[in-house]
């Protein structure tokens, strides 16, 4: 219903009103009924009201309003029916897509709210630790697709919801193109999420968008400078503690550390500390989600920090309590905790022990669990050993494992 803006302005301008007068006797901002009347901005009931009594039409607008409301509700209708019919004759996986956009439809001309994206994105936080990535992805390609067309059509009051639904989403997709190595195509899916989180206004979507960035730069073969500058335009939006700001300051020092910066890098750790204390405890607690912050994630942090600056007392000390909280079902993590072990020993100078664990533990790892993340890792620890260890048996098969 855009073009009802049109409808809006042409009544104002037969009834000799500027734009910026009308703006003034109806208490609403200028610029905002501007955009409704060029059709940028979808009008509502109140709005209609408003140009109603200010041009003295006599219930004219709003009638044509609701009138052309319970046109749209019937054609939402029409397609509800429509899709049921044409679900019989597909094939069994496009049938479930067509069945999750008929269950959308329906709720749309049922009149469900929108809110229903915040239950879905929850389920995918849970889902990305659960399920396989291609049963993910496969999923998620569907309900990117009906949120797709909902936003074309949805008002101003829904689409900062699905916009903040749309930003979160994206960014599941960026961490699983950067676990299977299609850094390229991750780059262009953070940036969609970032577009949508700004779009939606949402300061903590804002925040996380941006926090699953700077953590996957330190993997995805981006610089640590480029990283850095990245938290760094980022950090300004982070004014609370929550889950999107104890990701952001955990990448940030995991970047620190890929520059050398260690003394920064230890420093923003214990930042982290201090925000980590206040978080939410459903936040905090959360500890099979991808949107919670548990404690395991900041010993995680810690362990990547204490094992790149050298003080192995403390990466064995944040390794232990890790290894000791992560959840049988992020097993990824737990070897990657262990990987960082492993160059802990290697910088230490026990290079034998060193491979030796990180052999074993990319080994365990079942192979369909192995992903771009562990490899990086792993390849931190073969960076670290000596040129003169080089030549051992050891080593060739830590690399030939990574390879």
């Amino acid at each position: 219903m855009n073009d009802f803006g049109d409808i809006l302005r042409q009544h104002r301008t037969a009834a000799g009103w500027s734009l910026r007068k009308l703006a003034e006797f109806v208490r609403y901002d200028f610029g905002y009924l501007g955009q409704i009347e060029r059709g940028s901005r979808r009008a509502n009931a109140d709005i209609v009201a408003a140009y109603d009594r200010a041009l003295a039409v006599g219930g004219a607008l709003t009638k044509a309003f609701e009138n052309r409301q319970a046109k749209e509700t019937n054609m939402r209708r029409r397609v509800v029916l429509q899709a049921a019919g044409s679900l019989v004759a597909l094939p069994t996986a496009d049938r479930l897509f067509g069945l999750e956009v008929l269950r959308h439809g329906l709720n749309a001309a049922m009149g469900v709210d929108v809110d229903e994206w915040s239950d879905i994105v929850s389920d995918y936080g849970r889902a990305y630790y659960q399920q396989s990535q291609d049963r993910l992805m496969t999923q998620l390609s569907r309900d990117l697709t009906v949120l797709q067309h909902q936003l074309t059509a949805a008002d101003d009051r829904k689409r900062p919801v699905l916009l903040r639904a749309a930003g979160q989403l994206s960014v599941i997709v960026a961490l699983s193109l950067v676990a299977s190595g299609h850094a390229l195509l991750a780059r262009r899916w953070w940036i969609s999420a970032q577009r949508a989180a700004d779009e939606s206004g949402d300061p903590d979507t804002r925040v996380l968008t941006r926090a699953w960035d700077v953590v996957n730069g330190c993997y995805d073969g981006r610089t640590p400078p480029a990283v850095l500058a990245l938290s760094e335009t980022a950090l300004p939006l982070a004014q609370a503690s929550s889950a999107a700001s104890c990701g952001l300051l955990a990448g940030r020092a995991q970047a620190l550390s890929l520059a050398g910066r260690h003394g920064e890098a230890v420093a923003t750790v214990r930042r982290l500390a201090e925000h980590v204390e206040r978080l939410p405890a459903q936040v905090a607690e959360d500890v099979e989600s991808l949107w919670g912050w548990p404690e395991h994630r900041l010993r995680h942090t810690e362990s990547w920090v204490y094992t790149h600056s050298g003080d192995r007392q403390a990466a064995l000390a944040a390794q232990d309590r890790a290894l000791e909280l992560y959840p049988a079902s992020q097993a990824r993590l737990r070897t990657q905790v262990q990987l960082h072990r492993a160059t802990a020993l290697i910088r230490d100078g026990d290079v034998p022990d060193g491979l030796r664990v990180a052999v074993d533990m990319v080994d365990r790892l079942p192979q369909e669990q192995r992903n771009e993340l562990v490899y990086a890792v792993a390849r931190q620890a073969a960076a670290a050993v000596p040129d003169r260890e080089r030549h051992s048996p050891a080593y060739r098969d830590l690399v030939d494992r990574i390879r």
